[in-house]
């Protein structure tokens, strides 16, 4: 495990400011740990953390159309998303609306955040948020903080409390 930088005296990028002021906002005082090799999957996040790939909680974008509509996905770095089961369960708020994986262009569009460093919180345009159910069965998460090489810790009621999702079993 490689030893994290804290951030204090770095000037943060545009999406880690964001998600500093969501945090804040939120008043939740979490420390952002930066990994010089990159957090940028599941795997590399829990390997740099120290912590089981279930653990990290991924940001899955997907597109909702024909509103062009943001669908967050929280989900165990351990699951694969079925959107279908997403669907279902965001149903009422999709009004009729189909998902689709959103390309690269669409999530830094629409969330101002690179696949890779998406965060659960300091989205430009508020998404429709859904959570794994599993996520809740971890004492402690990480979670993308808006870089491929930054993470914070949190329980999962803390990141339900910030981005109030629907809870769902979501995996495929």
């Amino acid at each position: 495990m490689t030893m994290p930088q804290t951030l204090t005296d770095d000037k943060p990028t545009t999406s880690l400011a964001r998600v500093e002021a969501a945090l804040a906002q939120a008043g939740l005082d979490l420390a952002i740990k930066r990994f010089p090799e990159g957090t940028r999957t599941a795997a590399d996040a829990a390997a740099a953390v120290g912590c089981m790939v279930g653990q990290i909680a991924k940001s899955i974008i997907f597109r909702a159309a024909p509103s062009d509509r943001v669908v967050l996905v929280l989900t165990s770095g351990a699951n694969r998303v079925d959107p279908a089961k997403v669907a279902t369960g965001l149903a009422d708020q999709l009004a009729g609306d189909t998902l689709t994986r959103a390309d690269a262009d669409f999530v830094r569009a629409k969330t101002g955040f690179a696949i890779g460093g998406v965060a659960p919180v300091g989205h430009l345009t508020p998404p429709l948020v859904a959570m794994d159910i599993s996520l809740q069965s971890f004492d402690v998460i990480w979670a993308a903080a808006g870089t491929a090489d930054t993470v914070f810790a949190l329980t999962p009621e803390q990141l339900i409390s910030l981005t109030s999702p629907r809870l769902m079993d979501v995996a495929a």
